[in-house]
């Protein structure tokens, strides 16, 4: 018999870019990642991502603006849950391979055009998307930075 594909999560979906065991493997205790969010008018500010109290199923996720480390907000987050985050629709999205100059170099990455954005995941880099564009909004990842 064959096993499940582990990027596909349900039925009308594609597969997601990462199986949640790909993110867990690269999210280690202490990851921190830095993102730039922009709007139509330019930057609006920096934002951090860390992960704590990782094991086998998830992790503790704190998320701040730079601007403001004081106000962190923290939340238990699954491999799982972070895998569904890409689970997109097969009838409404379309996937490709590209390259992307971002702040982390020239990626290798699976775009996602979906009817909520744009997302881009770089393939050596298993977790959230490397840039995102919606409604005139980017969230760009300017660094990851293991522990």
């Amino acid at each position: 018999m064959t096993e499940p594909d582990p990027h596909l999560l349900g039925p009308g979906l594609l597969p997601t870019p990462f199986t949640a065991a790909e993110i867990r493997d690269a999210t280690g205790q202490g990851t921190t990642i830095h993102l730039l969010l922009e709007g139509p008018d330019g930057p609006l500010g920096e934002h951090v991502n860390r992960f704590h109290d990782v094991d086998d199923e998830g992790a503790t996720l704190d998320r701040w603006a730079a601007a403001d480390p004081k106000a962190v907000v923290s939340s238990r987050v699954t491999w799982a849950e972070l895998q569904r985050h890409a689970a997109f629709d097969a009838g409404t999205t379309s996937v490709s391979t590209v390259t992307l100059s971002s702040p982390l170099g020239e990626l290798t990455c699976r775009r996602y055009d979906t009817e909520d954005g744009v997302f881009w995941f770089s393939v050596s880099h298993p977790g959230m998307p490397v840039q995102f564009e919606s409604d005139g909004m980017r969230t760009t990842v300017l660094s990851i930075e293991p522990d």
